[in-house]
């Protein structure tokens, strides 16, 4: 999302630029595997090979893949696929759609973050969450879905819980390609930081893999939603702008945004 520096053809190793331009094309080799139009192990497999990285379609051990699919206390739509947070009463709705691996989502969140749930608690819109795991499938490994099942087990704690560790996960979320959120203890330690979160009850439920095929249950219907690319935020339906000029919008533009769409 960033603008290739003027000349960085020419830069020599070592250089600022040289570094900025390396970095740069980082960035674009990851962007083009979020923005995906088709999920599939075929079209997963493809996008990973053109990012340069390993990608194996059912190469890794799960004991808890083919467990049963136990939804979470607190979830809602269809199937128990979505977390949803707000005033069930609430006269408008937020979508929005997300993966914890997302660094643009990380950015959204960190940024407008503080607005987007202002106006929820204020009775505005309520929040759903549809939560995604396709950049497991891009880039190799499996902290998105990891995440997912974690924040499922705060689900089950209470939305105020889901919530919170959901904020804490994309405020603290290591770069997309180290696949930090696949370590339990890191997620585990990362809950710790929301009071009452860390229950026997959810660190069993973390440490387990209770909600693992419940993940792949949210993922599945996140799929089917249309969705091409993460973050989407949509307002009664409709798309809000969320980024503008390759950054998120500020808490104050988002808000503005909201009164703009539902008048």
């Amino acid at each position: 999302m960033s603008k290739t520096p003027e000349n960085s053809h020419d830069a020599a190793p070592g250089t600022a630029t040289h570094r900025m331009r390396a970095r740069h094309d980082r960035e674009q080799r990851a962007a083009r595997i979020r923005r995906r139009t088709v999920v599939g192990a075929a079209s997963a497999a493809v996008l990973a090979l053109a990012a340069g990285v390993a990608f194996a379609v059912g190469g890794q051990s799960d004991p808890a893949a083919s467990g049963p699919v136990v939804v979470p206390a607190n979830a809602s739509g269809p199937g128990g696929t979505v977390a949803t947070y707000g005033k069930a009463d609430a006269p408008h709705t937020l979508e929005v759609y997300e993966d914890f691996r997302c660094p643009y989502c990380a950015q959204l969140e960190t940024t407008a973050g503080p607005a987007v749930q202002q106006l929820a608690d204020d009775g505005t819109y309520k929040i759903e969450y549809h939560l995604a795991t396709f950049l497991d499938q891009g880039l190799g490994g499996k902290g998105s879905r990891t995440a997912l099942a974690a924040a499922g087990a705060a689900l089950n704690e209470g939305v105020d819980k889901f919530k919170q560790f959901h904020d804490v996960l994309y405020a603290n979320q290591p770069d997309e390609r180290e696949d930090g959120f696949s370590d339990v203890n890191r997620l585990l330690d990362l809950a710790g930081r929301v009071p009452g979160l860390k229950t026997e009850a959810f660190t069993k439920a973390v440490t387990e893999g209770t909600y693992r095929p419940w993940a792949d249950q949210v993922a599945e219907e996140f799929d089917k939603s249309g969705v091409t690319g993460t973050p989407t935020v949509r307002l009664d339906g409709t798309k809000l702008e969320v980024f503008e000029n390759g950054a998120a919008v500020s808490p104050d533009r988002f808000t503005a945004l909201v009164k703009q769409a539902i008048g």
